[in-house]
C-alpha cells in the first residue's frame, strides 16, 4: 500500500521547485496523490478494510488543505499542478 523509495524519489524530482526540495506543496501533493491511488486500488479487493479507509480520508483531506493553500498563494502553480497530476477541481 505504501510507495517504494525509488518511486517517491522520482516524484520528488519531477515536482520539486529547486534541487533538494522535498517540502513544497507540489511535492507533498504528488506524494499524497500516489499514496491515495495505491489505497484506492487496495480497496477494490478489500472493501471492508475500514482502518485503512480512515487513513485514506485523512490523506485526501490533507491533500485538499495543501491544494487550497497553494491556490491561495499562487493560482498559476495550482492550476499547473492539478493539470499535471490529473486532479479535478
Amino acid at each position: 500500500m505504501s510507495i517504494t523509495a525509488e518511486r517517491k524519489q522520482a516524484l520528488i524530482e519531477d515536482n520539486a521547485q529547486n534541487p533538494g526540495d522535498t517540502g513544497s506543496p507540489e511535492v507533498q501533493v504528488a506524494i499524497l496523490t500516489e499514496r491515495i491511488s495505491n489505497l484506492t486500488e487496495h480497496f477494490k479487493g478489500h472493501h471492508k478494510d475500514n482502518h485503512s479507509r480512515r487513513g485514506l480520508l485523512m490523506m485526501v483531506n490533507k491533500r485538499r488543505s495543501l491544494l487550497d493553500y497553494l491556490k491561495k498563494k499562487d493560482g498559476a502553480r495550482y492550476t499547473a499542478l492539478i493539470a499535471k497530476l490529473g486532479l479535478r477541481k
